[in-house]
C-alpha cells in the first residue's frame, strides 16, 4: 500500500461505486472522475455484486449506498471491511444524520455522506475523514 493510502502505491485511490439506482451511480462515478487522485475501478448494483467486487478489483474506497434489494451496504460493508480491513467504506444515502440505522455506526464504514451533499469537495473531506458524519475515526 502507498504512503497515501491507496492499495496500488501508484497515487490514485481505486474506487468502486455501489448503488442500485443507475443514474446515482453514473453520477458518483463522474464525481470520482473529476476529483484529483481518484479514479473508478468498477461499480455494482447490489451489496452482493459488492462484496464480490471487492474481492476482485481490490479498491482503496467503497462509496456504499445504504438501501438495496437483497444484501443492503450495512451488511456488504460489514463483509467487505472484515475481509479487507485497509478497505475504507463511505455510506452514502438521503438520511438525515438522526435517521441512520443504528447498525450504520458499527458496520465498519468510515463515514456517512447524504447524497446531496455529495461532490469532490466532499469525497476528498471524507477520505481524510473531514467530512460527514464520522462512523469509524479510523483514518
Amino acid at each position: 500500500m502507498g504512503a497515501d493510502g491507496n492499495r496500488a502505491g501508484d497515487g490514485q485511490r481505486r474506487v468502486l461505486v455501489v448503488d442500485d439506482q443507475a443514474p446515482f451511480r453514473a453520477a458518483a462515478k463522474a464525481v470520482v472522475a473529476m476529483t484529483a487522485g481518484f479514479e473508478v475501478v468498477g461499480d455494482a448494483r447490489s451489496g452482493e455484486e459488492a462484496v464480490t467486487r471487492a474481492e476482485d478489483l481490490g479498491p482503496d474506497l467503497v462509496l456504499m449506498d445504504i438501501n438495496m434489494e437483497g444484501m443492503g451496504g450495512i451488511e456488504a460493508t460489514r463483509r467487505i471491511t472484515a475481509s479487507h480491513p485497509e478497505v475504507r467504506v463511505i455510506l452514502l444515502s438521503t438520511y438525515d444524520e438522526e435517521d441512520l440505522p443504528a447498525d450504520a455506526r458499527s458496520c465498519g464504514a468510515l463515514a456517512y455522506v447524504h447524497k446531496e451533499l455529495f461532490g469532490p469537495d466532499v469525497l476528498e473531506e471524507a477520505w481524510a475523514g473531514d467530512a460527514g458524519t464520522t462512523l469509524n475515526p479510523r483514518g
